[in-house]
């Protein structure tokens, strides 16, 4: 069997190029709506963040939220995304 080369385009190496600031937009799954949010405008503060209502799971013991907070450069955020990680009403953030 011949082997199979991929090749990596070159817009896939490396980080992706960010133009700050911008628009970002965290995805925060969790166990509990209310508790989320307060997190969400803790991690955020003083910035101004949209918190909207994403998906919840079949039983309700999961939920998603959307945070969208402009970011004006790398180190906000990743420590908007430190801090939300790190709560413990949050189980994931994408």
């Amino acid at each position: 069997m011949d082997s199979i080369k991929t090749k990596t385009p070159s817009a896939c190496s490396g980080s992706p190029k960010i133009d700050y600031p911008c628009l970002w937009l965290y995805k925060v799954i969790g166990n509990d709506p209310d508790l989320m949010r307060e997190a969400i405008a803790s991690a955020c503060t003083p910035y101004p963040v949209r918190i909207s209502p994403s998906n919840s799971s079949a039983k309700g013991n999961y939920w998603s939220v959307n945070a969208e907070v402009e970011v004006r450069d790398e180190p906000m955020r990743l420590s908007i995304y430190q801090s939300l990680a790190g709560h413990p009403a949050i189980k994931l953030v994408l």
